[in-house]
């Protein structure tokens, strides 16, 4: 029987006011994919959906006689940042793998968004030893407010390599292609076979050529995407990720062997520490899921650095790692919030399902907790994301009666192409960033930065932090979504 605080009651009440709100997750989950559509770059199919869109950077690399055409924008800018897209495909990958069959018709829309990531990220890695990271100059693109079809400001393709590494990026490119090869093995096995190749051959570089991008790019990176937890956390997550695509046993021996190398491994189990970091830049909490899902919850340090992951994310723990808004939501300070309840969910939900496949609980210092409570606290997460909340907004675009209209993001914003051909300059744009009318194009699934600790929101473009979509925010609840689609 759990045994709680008083803290921990209330705590566990504020949790789970709203919880009982149904929504219609089939339509969300088909309006999550739909965005990425809004996202990307490149020449765009006849099959684009979202058609205020249109072709974008179609000479991305051409003046190094390179194709980088393709890809995603990360956010509300016109920039392509790989680190935080190679997660975004990583998760929109594991979402496949782990959800697929709970997506019906939105199955291949899923792979769709992943595979305008790898045939991008194939063309990043053609040549052994150097690897393009990004492309377009961060500070050019964030002084402009224009459309991405629009854009003017320099293009410029930036490289790691042998002398100047970039372990971390190229960790997740690794792993990105690696389960991504998973995603496409059962429908497309030559390219999943193609994606494979490319996967061992960068983590082979990422590897042998050790260094963070950090020092090799410098001000081009942060504080942009700049990696503040290390690269070896990519390193043995791309590992991780290599093992499940191949079974070779000399990954799960590198994953092993280099745990420990990740710095900040609590010892206490009611210290959170960096176990409960998963996001963009860290994949410590992702590792410790993976691995434990692969070796039956047997394996350790993953299986109790997991539980302790738990441990430190339960509303109802008395030390806990996160906060939680009155309403429910899951908070950390610093930065775009919602990117971590739904990389969290999809954690808690994904180790939920494998503890109840093999009958496990998990034993935390204030109690017991079974599959049931993970999956339990993913739902109020997705819930509050869907409009189960004190404000009653739904902070996905286009989903449900009210949801952000001002959202931070420069195509949205802009009036579309269809309806003023002329050119909208650099500068041009900022009466449309200052107006009081709602975006004229509605970017359909994305989902915000949302509300700040007191479950109040600014719907604003002033107001990035809350008003800005992000792909990373959306990836992972994708697999979330599905599951619940088929399991509400």
């Amino acid at each position: 029987m759990l045994r709680f605080s008083l803290l921990g009651v209330i705590a566990l009440a504020m949790a789970m006011r709203f919880v009982d709100s149904q929504h219609d997750y089939a339509d969300a989950l088909t309006k999550s994919i739909l965005f990425f559509e809004g996202q990307r770059s490149g020449k765009l199919p006849p099959t684009q959906r979202m058609t205020w869109r249109k072709d974008s950077a179609l000479e991305d690399g051409f003046y190094l006689h390179i194709n980088l055409v393709g890809g995603y924008y990360d956010a509300g800018d016109n920039v392509k940042f790989n680190f935080p897209m190679a997660f975004t495909t990583t998760m929109l990958a594991w979402s496949v793998i782990e959800f697929g069959n709970d997506m019906g018709s939105n199955y291949q829309h899923a792979l769709e968004a992943i595979r305008w990531a790898t045939d991008y990220f194939l063309k990043c890695t053609r040549i052994p030893n150097i690897l393009f990271v990004q492309v377009g100059d961060p500070y050019g693109d964030h002084d402009c407010w224009e459309r991405p079809e629009d854009m003017d400001t320099p293009r410029t393709a930036y490289a790691v390599s042998a002398k100047h590494p970039g372990s971390e990026v190229s960790g997740e490119i690794a792993a990105a292609l690696a389960a991504s090869s998973l995603a496409f093995k059962s429908v497309d096995a030559p390219y999943s076979k193609a994606l494979l190749d490319r996967a061992l051959m960068v983590f082979k570089f990422a590897d042998t050529y050790r260094g963070s991008y950090n020092d090799s790019l410098g001000k081009w990176v942060c504080p942009f995407y700049c990696d503040f937890n290390g690269y070896e956390d990519e390193l043995v997550w791309a590992a991780a990720w290599l093992y499940k695509a191949t079974n070779a046993a000399e990954y799960i021996k590198y994953v092993r062997d280099n745990i420990y190398s990740i710095s900040n491994i609590p010892t206490s189990s009611n210290d959170g520490g960096s176990i409960g970091e998963f996001g963009w830049d860290a994949k410590h909490g992702g590792i410790n899921v993976l691995v434990s899902e692969m070796t039956g919850n047997k394996e350790e340090p993953f299986s109790s650095n997991a539980g302790r992951l738990v441990c430190a994310l339960l509303p109802e723990s008395p030390t806990k790692w996160v906060e939680y808004s009155p309403g429910g939501l899951m908070f950390r300070s610093g930065g775009c919030n919602m990117q971590h309840p739904t990389a969290l969910s999809f954690l808690l939900l994904v180790h939920g399902r494998s503890l109840d496949s093999t009958k496990s609980t998990i034993s935390c210092d204030f109690g017991t907790i079974t599959p049931a409570r993970l999956i339990q606290v993913a739902k109020s997460q997705v819930d509050y994301i869907l409009g189960t909340n004190p404000a009653g907004m739904s902070y996905m675009v286009g989903y449900g009666n009210k949801f952000p209209e001002f959202i931070h993001h420069r195509g949205s914003s802009l009036p579309p192409i269809d309806q003023h051909p002329e050119r909208i300059g650099c500068r041009d744009g900022d009466p449309y960033f200052a107006s009081k009318s709602p975006n004229p194009n509605v970017l359909t699934g994305a989902v915000v930065g949302g509300p700040l600790i007191n479950d109040t929101y600014s719907d604003s473009r002033v107001d990035s932090v809350q008003s800005e979509p992000a792909t990373y925010i959306n990836a992972p609840l994708v697999g979330v979504l599905a599951y619940f689609k088929s399991n509400s």
